[in-house]
């Protein structure tokens, strides 16, 4: 009897040990994930920070070659076909879609085969749902007494890009960007919009102003 009595409290201590080493297990797990998915948006923050960054020491356009054209083209051909850059074309100041044109470096252009571009729309399509990166950089100039105002260029319903003009300064620019999931029927369109009083003599600087996007996933 005395025997049966220990048999079952050592399989009631074996119990217990065996489900204070899953707790244990079950808790080090959802440390380790929660580590990993921080350390992955950490990554995520860097990787925009790098691209920013890139952005902001991009030569003009009409310096752009086939090896500045993307920093680091030199590696895989795929990076060329999932990349899209355009520079705008018009420095008038309206209510109304902007018009780009790609850059063009000996036989090719700044536009990926993963993107189709409609000149005649000026619209931009991905052909392959994912997540991109998108950004949109304005460059204006005041050529005599500007006024104060604001002027705002959207992406669809993906990027909001607004410019504040100011009356005491001759220049003003903006960098916008974002990250965001797109399907292959999304046609970006940039429209933009600014009130009738502040077009006059503020003009968008051809060189600067550019519209890029890239197959992040």
């Amino acid at each position: 009897m005395g025997s049966e009595e220990m048999d079952v409290e050592s399989l009631e201590k074996s119990s217990r040990r065996r489900g204070g080493c899953l707790d244990v297990f079950l808790i080090v797990s959802i440390l380790v994930l929660f580590a990993l998915v921080s350390a992955l948006t950490v990554g995520q923050v860097m990787v925009v920070k790098e691209l920013l960054s890139r952005m902001g020491s991009l030569p003009p356009p009409s310096e752009f070659g086939a090896s500045t054209f993307i920093g680091a083209t030199s590696g895989p051909a795929h990076r060329m076909q999932n990349f899209a850059f355009l520079e705008a074309t018009s420095s008038e100041l309206n209510n109304s879609t902007m018009s780009w044109a790609p850059v063009f470096y000996g036989a090719g252009k700044s536009v990926g085969s993963n993107f189709v571009f409609d000149e005649a729309h000026h619209s931009l399509k991905p052909k392959r749902q994912g997540t991109y990166f998108m950004y949109v950089q304005l460059n204006l100039t005041c050529t005599f007494m500007c006024s104060t105002g604001l002027l705002t260029v959207r992406l669809g319903d993906k990027l909001t890009c607004e410019v504040e003009l100011s009356a005491d300064s001759t220049r003003a620019s903006r960098k916008c960007w974002t990250v965001s999931w797109m399907d292959a029927e999304t046609r970006l369109l940039a429209q933009m919009t600014i009130a009738k009083e502040h077009r006059e003599n503020w003009k968008l600087e051809l060189t600067g102003s550019h519209l890029g996007m890239f197959l992040v996933d």
